[in-house]
This record gives C-alpha cells, structure tokens and sequence, in this order.
C-alpha cells in the first residue's frame, strides 16, 4: 500500500511538472494533479488494456508508437472529467504523454 501511494505521490509531482513545462496544458494547482494522476490511473488500469489490443494491428506497423496516441485519447479523456486541467489540443496531448513519460521515468528512478 505504502508502493502504491508513493508512485501516486510521484506521477502527481510528474503531471504538474509537464502540466507547467507544456504551453499548451494548463492545471489549476498540485491538487489537479493529484485528481489527474489518479484519474490516469484508473484509465490506464480499465481502458488501456483494451484499447491496445483493439489496436495491435497499427501499433506492430507503427513500431509501438501508437501507444502514444492511445495514451493521448486518455488523457483528453481524463481532461473531460477533471476540473482544473485543460489539454487545448489532440497534439498537445500527445506531447503531454510523451513529457510526461519521460518525467515520471526519471522521477521514479531517483525516487522509487
């Protein structure tokens, strides 16, 4: 339990800082993140799963890159639920994917 809170912790503190790094993504405050990193959380763990196998097909001839496009559906998804975080556009969110995986690697890295 103690892991869980800790990686919940730490992508919380990724999400605000690519939130803040990225022009075109706005969060309110550290609290939005918190609601983001939960709210990615729980797409990550009901609707990734499927969608990545829907899509095996243009992943294998994208050479995996399509789960970036499968990672900004869910984060225009969460967008829609969260108060306090905007995503202005579909390639804005697929930056946000790919800064925010970067970030919370290295976060996690030195901290996990």
């Amino acid at each position: 339990m103690n892991i869980m809170i800790w990686a919940w912790l730490i992508n919380s503190v990724s999400v605000y800082i690519t939130a803040k790094v990225l022009s075109g993504v706005e969060i309110k405050n550290f609290w939005a993140a918190v609601w983001v990193a939960a709210g990615l959380s729980i797409v990550n763990v009901l609707l990734k799963p499927i969608l990545v196998i829907l899509t095996i097909p243009f992943t294998i001839l994208t050479f995996g890159l399509f789960v970036f496009v499968i990672n900004a559906i869910l984060i225009k998804l969460v967008d829609e639920f969260i108060d306090g975080f905007k995503v202005k556009t579909f390639g804005w969110a697929i930056a946000f994917s790919f800064v925010l995986t970067i970030i919370s690697s290295v976060l996690m890295r030195l901290f996990g």
